[in-house]
């Protein structure tokens, strides 16, 4: 990985990728890694995040958006389901597990739903939890909540890449770290 002070180079696999460099704050700026429509990074990550998939998973987690075709990639790989956790509840969505977090990209209160469908697929069941990038950790707070209402165990966290600092994501299994950069 490198950095140039436009771009922040990332290897994943084979596959490297040179991200953007955006200012989120005065004097805080960030990589944006966005895997959307980027299929060989998709498949990429998947294979390799495959290989440290922990033993005894049932199912596969994942918040929208982003992360969703990385989920789709794992389960093809790994022939686990999957269920995705919406940030907004559709009117077709009834008997829903919600919990409330504070999103990173607003700052205000979001409410994650595991809809009522799915939750057959995540009660009682040991489960790994699947996101794009873990950066302050509400999201997977939040999917942790909702993890704990179904009484699942969740068994593994998986990302591509963290970021923020390294030591609060020792448990994460990911294939990289992304830095802050501060001026």
């Amino acid at each position: 990985m490198s950095y140039d002070g436009r771009v922040y180079t990332v290897q994943i696999g084979d596959v490297m990728r040179k991200l953007p460099i955006f200012q989120v704050a005065p004097g805080v700026k960030i990589a944006i890694f966005n895997m959307l429509g980027d299929t060989e990074v998709v498949e990429m990550a998947a294979d390799v995040l495959a290989t440290r998939m922990p033993a005894g998973a049932e199912v596969l987690i994942v918040p929208e958006v982003k992360a969703i075709p990385l989920a789709h990639a794992l389960s093809v790989n790994s022939g686990l389901p999957y269920v995705v956790v919406r940030k907004v509840r559709k009117p077709y969505m009834v008997d829903c597990l919600e919990t409330e977090v504070v999103s990173i990209t607003t700052g205000a209160p979001q409410t994650l739903f595991v809809d009522g469908k799915d939750v057959h697929l995540v009660r009682d069941k040991k489960v790994v939890v699947v996101d794009d990038v873990i950066s302050t950790g509400s999201t997977i707070r939040g999917l942790r909540q909702l993890m704990d209402q179904a009484n699942a165990t969740i068994i593994g966290e998986m990302a591509v890449f963290t970021e923020g600092s390294p030591e609060d994501w020792d448990g994460i299994i990911a294939l990289g770290h992304l830095p802050v950069f501060t001026d």
